[in-house]
């Protein structure tokens, strides 16, 4: 087994180099660099794969890192005398991203303050998602508070537009009540069910990664899945897309 790289610490949440301007363009970046890098634009990333992706951007993994590390780990694969089968998730790529991370985390940050960046997205489309995901949560039975929360924070939208890293904490927090709930609900059975299929799918690449990096993915895969079973959807700004 190769050696495992150092684990990455998570970043400060205060700290500037965790509030990005490509914040909100990280899963879109990651996804085109990956099918660049395998030469298809066709191919859909899984639910293991997002909630990799997804671990890696909480953990304050730069998208930099994620970026060289899949060009570095498909140069390696296409090195290969014996390549075997294609690479066909972003999981693949986890020993790379974590070494590119390391290297990234020795370089000292550029002086000054926070650098200013618009969002990417518009005030009105901030005022739909928050409205929208208020009404999905709505129909749900106990969320009710939930969903009152986003839709005052959709009639302050305005304010809190310029303040988004906030208002993103302020979604956190609520996605994290919501989660608690729906996971109460969850039979032995199901939470079964969801975590062997989430065994099945990392079994090739548990070498690959350290445990606190797979206790990560674990978190973010069923976390995932179980929102979506529910039919219920993310609140992060991450999702306005």
């Amino acid at each position: 087994m190769a050696a495992q790289p150092e684990e990455v610490a998570p970043q400060d949440p205060d700290n500037e180099a965790n509030w990005p301007s490509n914040y909100f363009n990280y899963f879109t970046e990651v996804e085109e660099r990956f099918q660049k890098a395998r030469g298809t634009g066709l191919f859909l990333m899984s639910p293991l794969d997002w909630a990799l992706v997804e671990a890696w951007k909480n953990a304050g993994v730069p998208l930099e890192a994620v970026l060289r590390g899949v060009d570095v780990a498909f140069d390696k694969w296409r090195a290969k005398k014996k390549r075997g089968q294609n690479v066909n998730s972003v999981a693949y790529c986890s020993q790379a991203v974590m070494v590119e991370a390391q290297a990234i985390a020795g370089v000292a940050p550029s002086p000054g303050g926070r650098k200013e960046s618009s969002a990417p997205f518009t005030l009105e489309a901030l005022q739909s998602y928050l409205a929208v995901n208020a009404q999905q949560i709505r129909g749900q039975e106990g969320l009710a508070e939930i969903a009152a929360s986003l839709e005052q924070l959709a009639s302050d939208a305005s304010a809190l537009y310029h303040d988004l890293e906030n208002l993103e904490r302020r979604l956190t927090a609520l996605e994290d009540k919501m989660i608690a709930l729906v996971r109460s609900r969850q039979t032995d059975e199901q939470l079964f069910q969801v975590r062997h299929e989430l065994d099945l799918q990392l079994r090739p690449y548990r070498g690959k990664m350290t445990a606190p990096q797979l206790a990560m993915l674990q978190k973010q895969y069923l976390e995932r899945q179980l929102l979506e079973s529910a039919g219920l959807p993310r609140l992060s700004l991450f999702y306005l897309r």
